[in-house]
């Protein structure tokens, strides 16, 4: 197909309605260009459903106050310089994260983050739930010490854990801790990082943190069910038990009934953890990428980023992981133990069926005897009268002057009496029988209408 110009435009197909949107999503959240020194205060908060227009209504009405054009309603990301401060929100799909960048250094290390450039009143009604605060300053190797003691003040005193990154380019230190101000605090020293790698660097670190705390969310509803699986356990070994002595119908009923009530909780839990497990699962994977992707080096004699995090956030992916596993092996097995419940009581279900169509059949023999005999006795008794009537008739022609022996002709007339009566009741019972049966009738219908 070719394609015609018309004012210096090409006139393409149709297009899709995604296209735009396609090629927007690379360029959706680049990488920030940011020189050092530099202090960048980060906040991600969960929203629900009802918060993320209110969450967008409020990043406008800040844009309005320091008089800069709001992003549109499309977009999930915003980049944006606010007096003294740059601004970057990004909006995910349970959460959305405020990035607040401020060049220059402060005479003490996070004495004046970012944070506090921006209006009290706007930070307080921020809409959704506080998971992630950080204060992160970046400094010059060489305007700063290196050294634990040195560095303690500046983090309140708690136990540091460094990394050398990007390949020795970069140092990080942190307690990964909350500190006085409600935030934690992540000193980078920039040994030799252009301000791309710089930019880069920071965001992965804030995306570290920021996964890193949402991946703990499912933690605690994970060391809330532990108990309540291992009871439901308790319950489904007691009935499985109960199952191999019980006889009686009703007893297997009642079991049935605890398996269903049991298999209802199951699924009530499963569905209120299994969106949280399985986001768990996935910003555990994100964290493990970003610290591959912070090119720690591990020849170094201090405890590793790597190593710190696995040890301290790998369990707690563990256990979730281990739960909703837990979750789904549980209600497999009360779905097997049902189905073996049901298939006992179906089986005695037919058992009883068999002994009552046992019984009915024996019922039935025995009222057919009761049937024939009562139908040999009716044609003896209708015989009977057919000869009387027959003696009478045969008796009024004696005035008449005819020589009929009366005895004589009902004996030689009881044979045929005897027959045509057997006759008629064979062809009354016959026709009865082929009007009950709806097969026969309905072949006796399809012969009619042919």
């Amino acid at each position: 197909m070719s394609l015609i110009t018309s004012s210096n435009r090409l006139v393409l197909p149709k297009l899709h309605p995604a296209r735009d949107s396609l090629y927007h999503e690379l360029h959706a959240r680049p990488f920030p260009v940011i020189g050092c020194p530099v202090r960048v205060s980060h906040l991600a908060l969960l929203l629900d459903e009802n918060d993320k227009q209110a969450d967008f209504d409020h990043l406008c009405e800040l844009c309005h106050r320091y008089g800069v054009n709001p992003p549109s309603s499309r977009e999930n990301s915003f980049y944006q310089q606010l007096g003294d401060v740059k601004v970057r929100w990004e909006r995910h799909l349970e959460f959305v994260t405020y990035t607040f960048i401020r060049s220059g250094k402060s005479e003490e290390a996070f004495a004046q983050p970012a944070l506090a450039l921006l209006p009290a009143d706007w930070l307080e009604a921020i809409p959704g739930l506080l998971v992630a605060g950080l204060h992160l300053e970046v400094q010059a190797a060489e305007d700063t010490p290196l050294d634990r003691e040195a560095l303690a003040d500046c983090f309140e005193g708690h136990r540091l854990v460094s990394g050398r990154l990007m390949e020795g380019a970069a140092t990080l230190w942190s307690a990964f801790r909350l500190h006085g101000d409600g935030c934690g605090r992540i000193l980078l020293h920039n040994h030799e990082l252009n301000d791309n790698q710089t930019g880069r660097l920071i965001l992965r670190v804030l995306e570290l943190e920021t996964y890193r705390l949402m991946a703990l969310l499912g933690a605690r509803p994970a060391r809330e069910l532990a108990p309540v699986l291992r009871q439901l356990d308790q319950q489904l070994a007691e009935i499985i038990t109960n199952l191999s002595v019980t006889e009686g119908l009703e007893d297997e009923r009642k079991l049935l009934g605890e398996l269903t009530s049991m298999a209802a909780q199951i699924e009530r839990l499963s569905a209120d953890t299994i969106s949280r497990f399985s986001a768990t699962r996935a910003y555990y994977q994100l964290v493990m990428r970003r610290l591959d992707e912070l090119k720690e080096s591990e020849n170094v004699p201090n405890f590793t980023l790597k190593a710190f995090f696995a040890r301290r956030l790998t369990p707690a992916a563990n256990t979730c992981e281990s739960t909703s596993r837990r979750l789904e092996d549980l209600a497999a097995r009360i779905e097997r133990a049902g189905d073996l419940i049901r298939t006992r009581v179906d089986l005695k279900l037919e058992e009883q069926n068999r002994r009552l169509l046992a019984s009915m059949n024996r019922r039935s023999r025995v009222q057919l005897r009761m049937q024939e005999t009562v139908e040999g006795l009716s044609i003896a008794a209708i015989s009977y009268y057919g000869v009387s009537l027959l003696g009478y008739l045969l008796g009024a022609f004696e005035p008449l002057g005819l020589p009929i022996n009366v005895n004589l002709a009902k004996a030689l007339a009881v044979p045929l009496v005897v027959g045509s009566v057997w006759w008629v009741t064979r062809r009354i019972k016959k026709f009865i029988v082929e009007a009950s049966d709806p097969e026969r009738e309905g072949h006796r219908s399809g012969l009619e209408e042919r």
